[in-house]
């Protein structure tokens, strides 16, 4: 028996009605049109919170380095090795995939212009510029360790829309058991 057109539309509005009251449906189709914007929100917040952390590792690392360096009367390369492990420990858990680091002790001439006593630089650039910026800080003889650290940190998430963000942090020091710290060929 075929229905009439009066029972066919009272039957289609009857569960049109019924779906548009129907608040379940409501709430199904709002999450999906939300879960796509917070699952974004969410990755993002992840790689966000992931870069804080090793910008403040990246400034940790730098310290590290500069206060064990500067702690010794002279440096050997024992010495050096583990000053550097210990910045490389600053990021644990993180991976050390494109980290560098550059270790400079200076002197300051009669004129106040730092000479290099010694360097050691991996994975990086000199950071000359940082040699340059510390002139007339300091009287004849005085001297200071500039430990300069870099990092690159490739978000997670987020690499297919973000490049890479390099960090970089300087820090200097002064010797603590001299006027300078340095190098011991012994």
């Amino acid at each position: 028996m075929i229905a009439s057109f009066d029972t066919t539309f009272y039957i289609y509005r009857y569960f049109f009605l019924k779906w548009w009251r129907e608040e379940k449906g409501v709430a199904v189709a709002e999450a999906a049109l939300l879960m796509p914007s917070m699952m974004v929100l969410l990755m993002g917040a992840f790689d966000l919170g992931n870069g804080i952390i090793l910008n403040q590792k990246t400034i940790t690392a730098s310290q590290i380095a500069g206060d064990l360096v500067a702690r010794e009367k002279a440096v050997t390369g024992d010495e050096l090795e583990q000053a550097i492990e210990g910045a490389r420990l600053a990021y644990e858990p993180y991976g050390l995939n494109a980290f560098g680091i550059d270790i400079v002790s200076v002197r300051f001439d009669e004129n106040q212009d730092p000479e290099v006593l010694w360097r050691e630089t991996r994975d990086m650039e000199p950071n000359e510029e940082a040699v340059a910026s510390v002139a007339g800080l300091g009287e004849e003889g005085e001297g200071i360790v500039i430990v300069t650290v870099q990092y690159t940190y490739v978000p997670f998430f987020s690499q297919l829309f973000l490049e890479d963000f390099n960090m970089g942090e300087v820090a200097f020091t002064r010797g603590r058991r001299g006027p300078t710290v340095p190098w011991d060929n012994s």
